[in-house]
């Protein structure tokens, strides 16, 4: 059944509530898998980054948190159609997203490439990755960042990239240990943290290119949920929770001192 905002009330302290949350006394959002943000850990509990941030949000409206699992890709058409309220996640604020759906950064990242170590020193420029078989997810900004990538690679003159599609980040990172793929793109957090895990299998290679805001998809003219947003994550910011948790993942070089309700293109360009 969908859920419709109305009227706000002041609750949580100075920070008003949709009724869908005031009602219901909790606060219901939709994540996807995608580690360190969001994954399942060897006991089958979901955790990660992001799902911390989402604990000591809802505490912090004094609500019970409720989370669902929705597909990546279905994500904003479940935000348009009201099946959820809320996809809470590190989702990169492009200008093709913005026109389907709005966001609040909380967090600031950028594009990179992983490879094997073998490969490392050959992909130290991003265009070297030109004529390469290259790895990203469906629907994310690593599968954008690849277009722009191709369009450098044209301009330039060298062959373009083979991308090959995944519906997973877990098959990205498989397609290159496997040797199926020449290197994967991913955000820089989530690139540095498997290869981290990877314990030698897979290197970071060049710079991070394609630097953009990350936040959290409401649906398009939902500001009553965005400016409540908004003022939790602030809330974290300023009694130092947030720092805390980025600190737990290495993140902190991709804080943000504030959340930025993102509902029009033109804002990416100031």
């Amino acid at each position: 059944m969908a859920l419709v905002a109305s009227a706000t009330v002041s609750l949580a302290g100075d920070i008003a509530l949709p009724s869908y949350v005031k009602d219901s006394g909790k606060l219901p959002i939709a994540t996807t898998i995608y580690a360190p943000f969001s994954y399942i850990d060897e006991n089958g509990k979901q955790v990660g980054l992001s799902i911390e941030l989402a604990q000591a949000a809802a505490k912090e409206l004094g609500v019970e948190l409720i989370i669902d699992q929705v597909p990546f890709t279905s994500l904003i058409p479940s935000l348009s159609a009201d099946r959820i309220k809320i996809a809470w996640l590190d989702a990169t604020v492009t200008e093709e997203r913005l026109k389907q759906a709005d966001f609040v950064s909380w967090l600031q990242d950028g594009t990179i490439a992983s490879t094997l170590p073998a490969n490392k020193d050959k992909y130290a420029k991003r265009t070297a990755l030109c004529g390469s078989t290259i790895a990203v997810q469906s629907g994310t900004s690593a599968d954008f960042s690849a277009d722009q990538l191709n369009k450098e690679c044209k301009s330039a003159g060298l062959k373009e990239i083979k991308k090959d599609i995944y519906p997973s980040q877990q098959d990205t990172v498989q397609a290159v240990i496997t040797g199926r793929a020449d290197a994967y793109l991913d955000d820089a957090t989530s690139a540095g943290y498997y290869s981290t895990i990877s314990k030698g299998k897979l290197v970071l290679a060049g710079e991070v290119f394609a630097k953009q805001p990350v936040g959290h998809i409401i649906k398009k003219g939902d500001a009553e949920t965005a400016k409540m947003l908004a003022a939790a994550i602030q809330k974290l910011i300023d009694d130092g929770t947030y720092k805390t948790i980025l600190d737990k993942y290495g993140m902190s070089s991709n804080a943000i001192a504030k959340p930025v309700i993102y509902t029009d293109v033109s804002q990416l360009k100031n």
